[in-house]
């Protein structure tokens, strides 16, 4: 799920019946109560209605204009981004010049490979764009550290994770992201 977490909040507007949609299949997976062997397909449309309406919960200023493109077990998202306002909505105080270098808003474009196979995943960080600028290094290291990580503290960025749920994989094609629940498993019959 955290994938999909990740790809909505830099989703873009649905409607509110799609939002709704998508946080039904989400509450049934994460209750247990998906059919073995079932196929969730959660569109582009469904996923950024609902991430319209989490983002607000989560990140209540300092994103505008989220949208997302989903590829082939990847998902690049976009927004306008502004860290001091994220920082300061947390009610973190920075120094002044810190608050020189992040005040105001940027666009950031950030692109995610997800790999996932017999209920573990790994979502691989792949580019990370501030204003134009490809961010790496430790760059990249501090503003996973600083503004990812505390919103997000389970996250698990370039390391392997269980997704539970008895779900198996989750692929990512353009046209969504389809979660698949494992399958029952047949009880072999003792051989006599």
């Amino acid at each position: 799920m955290f994938t999909l977490l990740l790809l909505a909040h830099l989703a873009q507007a649905g409607t509110d019946a799609d939002a709704v949609s998508c946080q039904r299949k989400i509450d049934e997976i994460k209750a247990d109560r998906a059919k073995p062997a079932s196929v969730y397909l959660f569109t582009p449309r469904e996923i950024n209605a609902w991430a319209r309406k989490e983002i607000q919960k989560e990140i209540p200023q300092g994103v505008r204009e989220p949208s997302v493109q989903f590829g082939l077990n990847q998902g690049t998202g976009f927004a306008y981004v502004d860290f001091l306002k994220m920082q300061h909505a947390k009610g973190v105080q920075v120094g002044w010049l810190m608050e020189k270098l992040i005040s105001g808003e940027r666009p950031i474009r950030i692109s995610v490979e997800l790999k996932s196979n017999k209920g573990f995943a790994t979502a691989y960080l792949r580019r990370v764009e501030i204003s134009g600028v490809s961010a790496s290094g430790s760059l990249l290291d501090y503003l996973i550290r600083t503004y990812f990580r505390p919103l997000y503290p389970e996250a698990h960025i370039d390391e392997s994770f269980e997704m539970g749920h008895n779900v198996d994989r989750v692929e990512v094609r353009p046209d969504g992201a389809r979660v698949f629940i494992k399958g029952v498993q047949v009880p072999t019959r003792p051989v006599k």
